[in-house]
């Protein structure tokens, strides 16, 4: 038998044994069809999707240019705060949660069911960033506390501040999309 013969042979074999080996494959991988050929496919879980509600602006101290503009998300009532970006597995660099705090106190966040390394940004009631807590760990129960009084706080990818020179005294604006 030639040499390329006998490759084709062998490579015919291996796809040969790899699709027995997917017809036999666990219950929990194949749909209720009556072959059991047909492999259902798993999407893994999210987490809640990202709901664009408005549009943030990151504002320089120095001159008041634009830094960077990304989505946001708001938590502006007590279940939405609570809740905030628990059980989210992903969020793209140019999303982020706004929250919204009745007026200005100390803060303090933990990352319990945050799957998401993050930057928390403090701000204050001018939307001044007074403090920050950067590369957060996930699933953390560790108190972040904001230091400073504030009445917004903002949740970012982790490494979002670094990347995009986002630094204290830099201020926000925002607006709500419909």
């Amino acid at each position: 038998m030639s040499a390329s013969r006998w490759l084709l042979f062998n490579v015919g074999f291996i796809l040969y044994i790899a699709g027995c080996s997917s017809r036999n494959a666990s219950p929990a991988n194949n749909s209720n069809s009556s072959s059991g050929n047909a492999v259902v496919a798993t999407v893994p879980d999210s987490g809640p999707p990202f709901k664009k509600e408005g549009v943030l602006y990151f504002l320089s101290k120095v001159n008041n240019d634009t830094l960077r503009q990304i989505d946001i998300e708001f938590a502006d009532n007590d279940e939405e705060r609570a809740r905030g970006l628990m059980d989210r597995k992903s969020m793209s660099d140019i999303q982020g949660m706004l929250f919204i705090f009745p007026k200005a106190e100390e803060q303090s966040f933990w990352m319990k069911n945050t799957y998401i390394s993050l930057d928390i940004i403090y701000l204050d009631e001018k939307k001044e960033i007074v403090s920050v807590q950067k590369y957060t760990t996930p699933l953390s129960e560790e108190s972040l506390p904001s230091f400073k009084k504030a009445q917004y706080v903002l949740e970012v990818n982790a490494g979002f501040c670094d990347k995009y020179h986002i630094a204290y005294g830099d201020r926000i604006a925002y607006k709500a999309v419909k």
